[in-house]
Formats: C-alpha cells, sequence, structure tokens
C-alpha cells in the first residue's frame, strides 16, 4: 500500500470517525428537531391546506388568497433584524434564540389546534387570519433557527452536520405534513390530522426548552458605546448610511404591506396577481434591500480600515436622536459591514456564487410540471409517486450523502461536488425529452424497471423515476452544501441578519430569468433548455473552484509558520 492511498484511508476513516461524533452530540439531535419544526408548518399552511379548502369547497378565488402568506416567506429577512436584537419579557431568560424558537412553535401549535376547531368555509375570515399569523410565526422562526445553527456549531457538532441533519429533518416534516396528513385526512377528516399537527409542534415547543444555547453569542456583538469610539466611523457618515438603507428598507416593507392590503381588500376581479408580484417586484425588492445595503456596507467598511471619516477622539451622545442613530445602525448596517469587512474583494467572488450557485433549479423548477404532465403526458398520479414519494426519499439520501462527504473531504469539494452534478443532472431531462432511451437503459440495466413493474408500474414511470431521483439526490447534495456553506461565512454576532440576507440572494437570478426561460420553452422547446440550464450549472462550478482555492490560500495565511509555532513551544 503507498504512502497517499494509507493516507487517503486515514482520512476517510477520521471523516467518518467525526462524522459519527457529530450525529451523537445532543445539538444534532436538535438541530433535527428543529428542522422538523420548521418544515411541519410550512407544508401544512403551504401546501395541505389547499387540500383542506378543496374539501370544504371554498371558491378558487379565496384560496387564491391564501397564497399571499407565502410572501412572509418570501420576505422574511425584512425584519430580521428586530429578531436579532429583541429581547422577549419572561422568555428572554431561555437564551437569545430559543425565546423566539419556543414562542414561534407554542404559537404555531396553537394555531394548528385552533383550525382544527374551524369551519373554512363558514369561518373563512377567522381562518385566513390565523393561517396567516401561523406563517408568519413560521417563517420568524426559520429566521432563529437559521441563526441558532451557527450560534452553536462547533469542531465537533460541525456546521456542515448541522446543516445536513436540519434538511433530514425538514424534508422529514414534509413527508409528515404533506403525504402523511392527506393519508389521515382520507380516514380521520382534517380536523384530527390538524389537531394532531398542532399536538406535535406544542410538544416540540417544550423539548426545545431543554436545548442547548451559545451564552457567548451574545457578546460578540458589536456594542452601541463602541460605535462612539477613537476608530469608529463618524456619527454623520453613520446618520446618511443608516437612512439611505433604512429608506429602502422602509419602501421594501411598505410595498409588500400595500400590495397585502390591496389583494385582500379588493375584489376578486381587481387583485394583484401574486405570482407577478413575486416575480417581478420580489428581485426588486432584494435588489434595494440587499445588493444596494451590501455595496454601502462594503464602501464603509473601506473607509474605517483605512481611517476615512472615522473618529480621532470619543464623542458622546447629546440627546436620545443618537441613542436612536446607534441602535438602528447597530441592527441593520452592522451585520453587513460585519461581513463585508470580513471578506474584502472575496465578497464579490462570494456574493455571485451564491446568486448562481442555485439557479439550475430556481429557474426551472416552476416548469417541472408543465413538462411533466404537458410535454411528456404522464398522469397526475405517476408524477406524484415519482416526485413526491419516490423523489423525497431521494432527496433526503443525497442531503444524507452530503453529510458523509463533509466529514470526509471538506465543505468546498462537497460544494463543487453539488455544483457539477446539479448541473449534469439536467442532461437527464434533456434524454426524457427526446424519447428517454438513456433513462429507460439505466432503469433495465439497473434492475430498476423490473422492481417498479413488480409493484403496478411500468418502465416509462420507472425511467421518470430515475431522472427525478437523480435531480434529487445531486439537489440533497447542493442543498445541503449551499445551507452549511451559508452558515459558514455567517458570524455569530450578526448570525439571523445575515443569513437572512445571504439566504435571500439564492433565488434572485432565478426568479429573474424565468420569464426568459419560459420564452426559450415556447419558442425552442425543452431539449434546449436543458442544455443551457447545463451550461448555466458550470458558471457555479467554476465559482466554487475560484471559492475553494481562495479558501485554501486564505487558511494557509492564517496558520502560523512552523518557525512561529515552534517559537510559542
Amino acid at each position: 500500500m503507498t504512502e497517499g492511498s494509507s493516507a487517503a484511508r486515514r482520512g476517510i476513516g477520521g471523516g467518518l470517525a467525526r462524522f459519527g461524533r457529530s450525529i451523537r452530540q445532543p445539538k444534532t439531535a436538535y438541530m433535527v428537531l428543529f428542522g422538523f419544526s420548521s418544515g411541519l408548518p410550512y407544508a401544512l399552511l403551504l401546501g395541505t391546506l389547499y387540500a383542506w379548502l378543496s374539501d370544504a369547497q371554498v371558491d378558487l378565488e379565496t384560496m387564491g388568497v391564501f397564497s399571499l402568506i407565502g410572501l412572509t416567506y418570501a420576505f422574511k429577512f425584512l425584519w430580521s433584524p428586530l429578531i436579532d436584537r429583541i429581547s422577549l419579557p419572561v422568555l428572554k431568560r431561555l437564551g437569545r434564540r430559543k425565546q423566539w424558537i419556543v414562542l414561534a412553535q407554542l404559537l404555531l401549535g396553537g394555531i394548528m389546534l385552533i383550525l382544527s376547531t374551524l369551519d373554512p368555509r363558514g369561518a373563512i375570515g377567522l381562518f385566513s387570519l390565523l393561517a396567516g399569523i401561523g406563517a408568519f410565526a413560521s417563517a420568524t422562526q426559520d429566521v432563529v433557527i437559521d441563526a441558532w445553527r451557527v450560534d452553536v456549531a462547533d469542531e465537533t457538532a460541525t456546521v456542515e452536520i448541522l446543516s445536513t441533519v436540519y434538511q433530514l429533518g425538514y424534508r422529514a416534516a414534509v413527508l409528515v405534513g404533506g403525504a402523511l396528513a392527506l393519508f389521515l385526512a382520507d380516514g380521520f377528516g382534517w380536523p384530527p390530522v390538524y389537531a394532531l399537527m398542532g399536538a406535535i409542534l406544542v410538544g416540540l415547543g417544550v423539548v426545545s426548552l431543554f436545548a442547548p444555547e451559545n451564552p457567548r453569542a451574545e457578546a460578540m456583538t458589536e456594542s452601541v458605546e463602541q460605535l462612539r469610539e477613537p476608530g469608529e466611523l463618524r456619527p454623520k457618515i453613520r446618520a446618511i448610511a443608516l437612512g439611505v438603507v433604512g429608506l429602502l428598507w422602509l419602501w421594501a416593507l411598505g410595498d409588500v404591506v400595500r400590495f397585502m392590503i390591496l389583494s385582500l381588500g379588493s375584489d376578486p376581479a381587481a387583485r394583484p396577481d401574486s405570482v407577478e408580484f413575486v416575480s417581478v417586484q420580489g428581485p426588486i425588492i432584494v435588489i434595494a434591500t440587499v445588493v444596494i445595503p451590501s455595496i454601502i456596507a462594503a464602501v464603509l467598511a473601506w473607509m474605517q480600515r483605512n481611517g476615512r471619516g472615522t473618529l480621532d477622539t470619543a464623542v458622546a451622545r447629546s440627546h436620545w436622536a443618537d441613542a436612536a442613530l446607534d441602535h438602528g445602525y447597530r441592527a441593520l448596517i452592522l451585520p453587513l459591514t460585519d461581513i463585508m469587512g470580513r471578506l474584502g474583494w472575496a465578497a464579490i467572488l462570494v456574493l455571485t456564487l451564491v446568486l448562481s450557485y442555485r439557479i439550475t433549479d430556481t429557474i426551472w423548477g416552476t416548469f417541472a410540471y408543465p413538462f411533466y404532465l404537458g410535454e411528456l403526458a404522464y398522469t397526475k398520479s405517476e408524477v406524484a409517486v415519482a416526485s413526491k414519494f419516490f423523489g423525497v426519499g431521494a432527496l433526503m439520501l443525497g442531503v444524507t450523502l452530503g453529510g458523509v462527504l463533509f466529514a470526509t473531504i471538506g465543505r468546498m469539494a462537497t460544494m463543487t461536488i453539488g455544483a457539477l452534478t446539479a448541473a449534469l443532472t439536467n442532461l437527464l431531462y434533456a434524454d426524457l425529452s427526446l424519447g428517454g432511451a438513456g433513462m429507460s437503459a439505466v432503469s433495465r440495466y439497473t434492475g430498476f424497471s423490473w422492481l417498479v413493474e413488480h409493484l403496478g408500474g411500468d418502465e416509462r414511470l420507472a425511467r421518470l423515476m430515475v431522472a427525478i431521483g437523480g435531480e434529487n439526490i445531486a439537489g440533497g447534495i447542493a442543498g445541503a452544501a449551499l445551507v452549511a456553506y451559508l452558515s459558514s461565512i455567517t458570524s455569530k454576532g450578526y448570525s439571523a441578519v445575515q443569513y437572512a440576507l445571504l439566504s435571500s440572494l439564492t433565488f434572485l437570478v432565478g426568479t429573474l430569468g424565468r420569464g426568459a426561460l419560459g420564452q426559450m420553452i415556447e419558442t425552442d422547446g425543452y431539449y434546449p433548455v436543458f442544455l443551457f440550464t447545463t451550461a448555466l450549472g458550470g458558471i457555479a462550478v467554476v465559482l466554487c473552484l475560484l471559492e475553494w482555492a481562495r479558501t485554501v490560500r486564505a487558511g494557509r495565511a492564517a496558520a502560523p509558520s512552523p518557525a512561529v509555532g515552534a517559537a510559542a513551544e
């Protein structure tokens, strides 16, 4: 055995051992529970609820209004600075993050229990109000759970493993709140199902009382008093930056609120199109509240690093407006200047990677069902079996593989594999668009066709399942990798705001490109589109390689030289 192969085996063995130690950590177990509590209300409020409304014969116009609650998930970053800073009376004893997690879980459980006592058709007003409050609580819980994952990660319960098990818990909840809930509703009706789900969420809230917290997270944040010390930016400069960014965020919040008021208060025929709002206004809001503020933050970080516009001596506050300025700057601007200051010019590479990493999924996902049902002429039942049951299992397998890869080959190697496989699996759909000869061959030679046929399907269904399974395994690896990567570049002192902002960027480019992709499908058909999305995914692969090289160089620069280490000893 060569020395290289021996080292490789030791590395793989050591990685699997680290993976085993991480899985046994209490933090890891709670991360699974938090992933489950994050995915369950999302599935119940944005998916299963529509089945209940359909059974209750609620009209389609009213059901369309319920889609508005999805806006809370799309724009949850807008109130993340408040969640990052406000402490709740009494509950603050639980910890900076747990106070919000426990409150959200108990509130969601209570809402599900109340919903189970209502008739959707007879009490649609109260029903929709509770659903909206539940969506807001669920989106808020997501912000805090993302921050908790960053805060508690350590060398044993690594952020990569925590990200992996979070995804597993989330996907398991989607199955419970989706497929299992539908199955139970057939036998027992909807009220018992939602009562059961509410009881589960209340139980999770009780269990979450004992989750660990990071006691140092609060101490890591920038104090208000330090903003007036020498070397900090002058109050006038900070006031201008806060004013510009604050106006952009206020406009974004006002735009979302205005849209919701118009939609809820108008006649069905006069309601604005929610899909158009998310696809058109959504990217503009993200640019106004994330991209432009990030540029401003980069300028501020450069000014402070180079001593431009900084204080020479300490400055005292003169009245309440100064205190308001400092608190607002700490909540909204400092999370951005922190990450831009840490990354420097590398922020351009990092942000470009974040923008492009999941572009093949976000730009293509809207057209998946038209492709399955319209172009390939599969039935809804066949698509449900392939996508919702087999596909979710493949996705969870991909997430698990991502966790193993994190432990054995590292974060950036896993990121690169995720980007590469996510791009290449578009070719599986390209094959389907030409008749699926390749997928049929794979299905036959692996024995998968035989298995599907003995379970009541046929080879045609088997090749669809192979394509969806391949894409979902790749998507699971890529999804877990992206969550871990975003968590790794997020500061523990500002984890709620920074993660919420970065994660919002992952859907920006894909959302912007859906219109153009739809036109391309209409003009050229699906096959050229899948070749195009494959090539598009190659951009993320190249950026991953560049970021991998940057992190390696940064690690070498940060490591002490042998001479320094010897001197220290």
